[in-house]
């Protein structure tokens, strides 16, 4: 309570956004980028007020563009050329748009029979053809809404007719190909053609997953059909013995060893991502699960939506070197002999904490010093720490939808039963002499003022899941012969899990090491793994331009792979949290051991500020804008702009 009331400076929180924003994203003010939208600059001019939406994913035409590196961009026009060469070989004199249901039916069926001839060219032609009905036939398209318009109905289209099946097995074909992987090993210095095949496959199955996971109110009953048999092949192995989702974990850790450098892994795990969140389910399904299962074990119900109460929370101001808080006290100090009231930075909390009723009569004094304050700090700090540690009134901010809670914490404490027997053996040997063990209702010979305690504790008690299935496990330990064998559902997670199991150390690592390899502050190592093979060009640039355009690319490539290794780790743990309390434990155990905490210190030895302001996107270069719309020309400067 001292620190929400401001007796002692409470260290900034931090960002509640891992998930949308992901470790790495680097929005823009103005715009929404990575799950994150940013307002326009408030306040200073270096320090802009941020906010977030905390959710599952980005919008549907974000998440779309991100598959692509600005180096893929001649790719989207072979694509094009090898659908309309095929296409108007067989329809003459008309589009795709305007063939009826049965002749698209009809066409495609046709190409598929096309991914079963042995010429390997000929193959990728026809794989192009697909991924270009999958991109949403964007030659007949006169704006984005259009494109993903077909992107989408394209995806059913396909979808119904056996196409991810067909593309699953040309996938493990293209995995178990050696000759590639041998041509990669002695290769110098591998670029985006060494892994062109890959590419194909993976982004026609990742624009499928992604178009049929995406639910929208227009969408027609056969859709909702298809969608949640797509979810169920994902989640429970039809044809293998395996889950989809552990063959992208294969290939990750088959990257990670060396063994297949020319891997495309933003693609691998992009589509590991939205297979996870399709078939585990988002946050909004997690916290329905949650809900289902404390009703099945017979618990009270949840005193608060969680996502609801992080979607409410504003984003913390983001911390500086701690050198430098050392070096800003160390100067009020010799600045000021007057007692002024700690500065702290803007906490997530202050929204909801309104005058604390315990400040003391000096408050009145530190109203009165408020300019000296203001000044001093003025000559101390910059525009952006200033902005930081004051910031701007809750009632400028524009109206938001807020959960609305009592003044204090904007979440229901909670306190276990061990709390409660703790506080009162305690009390007991403070005030009686002796404990009663157990015994929480006896408070014989206690003051009044812990009777009181012990009743506010009662009131707050919280029972979780994992109370339940730890002391289920406790009792089949105690007695495995009368108990009999536990009786475990089948859900996608549990399948999930216990086909992980075996090798779940190596996956962890394998994450670990390519997100380690995508850290901003990572020096190049020889021993660190390669993660750029599917971004960097045949030819490395020759201008300036080039090489700015190469530059960019490059970041946003690394930020893409950090927000999805964050959002997909994050997905595990709250899954596997909820399906049983050890399989998280097993899993957060590993992560440990991989180094995942100094890890994600790493990413917050820097100016955080700077680094969430940064802008590594070329918005005229995204998909499906790039497109639909003449490319203006390039330079330097624009770059910059955008």
């Amino acid at each position: 309570s001292r620190n929400i009331r401001g007796d002692v400076p409470a260290p900034a929180p931090a960002n509640p956004n891992p998930l949308s924003a992901g470790l790495g994203g680097l929005p823009q003010p103005g715009v929404r980028i990575r799950g994150c939208r940013w307002p326009r600059r408030r306040g200073s001019v270096d320090c802009p007020n941020l906010e977030f939406e905390y959710g599952d994913a980005d919008g549907h035409g974000a998440e779309l563009a991100e598959l692509y590196s600005y180096t893929e961009e001649p790719e989207l026009s072979t694509n094009r050329r090898c659908f309309e060469e095929d296409f108007h070989a067989q329809v003459q004199g008309r589009r795709w748009l305007e063939l009826d249901g049965a002749q698209q039916k009809a066409y495609v069926m046709r190409l598929l029979d096309g991914l079963e001839v042995v010429n390997r060219d000929k193959r990728l032609k026809v794989a192009r053809a697909i991924l270009y009905l999958a991109q949403g036939v964007f030659g007949d398209c006169d704006n984005e809404g259009d494109v993903l318009h077909w992107s989408r109905h394209n995806s059913f289209l396909l979808y119904r007719l056996g196409t991810f099946t067909a593309f699953l097995e040309l996938l493990n074909m293209e995995i178990d190909n050696s000759q590639a992987c041998s041509s990669a090993l002695r290769k110098p210095a591998i670029s985006l053609a060494d892994s062109t095949e890959l590419r194909v496959l993976l982004s026609v199955m990742y624009l499928m997953v992604e178009n049929i996971r995406v639910e929208q109110e227009m969408d027609p009953p056969e859709w909702k059909t298809c969608r949640e048999t797509f979810r169920m092949e994902l989640s429970f192995p039809m044809h293998t013995e395996e889950p989809f989702a552990l063959l992208l974990f294969t290939m990750v850790t088959k990257f990670c060893s060396g063994h297949a450098p020319h891997f495309p892994m933003k693609k691998v795990l992009l589509l590991l991502w939205k297979v996870l969140l399709f078939t585990l389910g988002g946050f909004e399904a997690l916290q329905t699960m949650k809900v289902r299962k404390r009703e099945e074990l017979g618990l009270p119900p949840l005193p608060e939506d969680s996502i609801q109460v992080m979607r409410s929370m504003r984003a913390a101001s983001p911390p500086t070197y701690s050198i430098e808080l050392v070096e800003q006290q160390q100067q009020k100090r010799g600045h000021r002999s007057r007692r002024v009231r700690p500065l702290m930075k803007q906490d997530s909390l202050d929204i909801y904490n309104e005058r604390d009723p315990f400040k003391n009569d000096e408050a009145g004094v530190d109203e009165e010093e408020n300019d000296d304050v203001d000044s001093g700090i003025e000559g101390e700090l910059d525009l952006m720490e200033r902005d930081a540690i004051i910031p701007a009134m809750p009632a400028q901010r524009p109206p938001i939808e807020r959960v609305s809670f009592p003044k204090g914490l904007p979440w229901a404490p909670k306190v276990r039963q061990k709390d409660i027997e703790h506080f009162l053996e305690a009390s007991r040997n403070k005030f009686i002499g002796f404990t009663l063990g157990q015994d929480t209702e006896t408070l014989i010979g206690l003051p009044r003022p812990i009777h009181e305690s012990v009743k506010t504790l009662k009131q707050h008690k919280y029972v979780s899941i994992s109370d339940v299935q730890i002391k289920n496990e406790e009792e089949l330990e105690k007695c495995p012969m009368s108990l009999g064998e536990e009786e475990v559902q089948e859900t996608p997670c549990e399948i999930l899990y216990r086909t992980m199991l075996y090798n779940l150390p190596q996956y962890m690592i394998a994450l670990l090491k390519i997100l380690l390899a995508a850290a901003p502050t990572s020096k190049a190592k020889t021993d660190s793994i390669n993660i750029l093979a599917d971004v960097l060009p045949e030819e490395m640039p020759i201008t300036v331009l080039q090489s700015m355009k190469l530059g960019i690319d490059v970041n946003r490539h690394k930020e893409i792979i950090v927000k999805s290794i964050s959002a997909l780790l994050l997905l595990l743990l709250k899954h596997f949290k909820l399906n049983h309390i050890y399989q998280f434990e097993y899993v957060s155990q590993h992560l440990v051991f991989a180094n995942c905490i100094p890890l994600i210190l790493k990413f917050f030895n820097q100016n955080i500020m700077s680094y969430i302001t940064a802008k590594n996107s070329i918005s005229v270069l995204d998909y499906p804008h790039c497109t639909v719309y003449d490319l203006p020309e390039l330079t330097a400067e624009s770059l910059l702009r955008h």
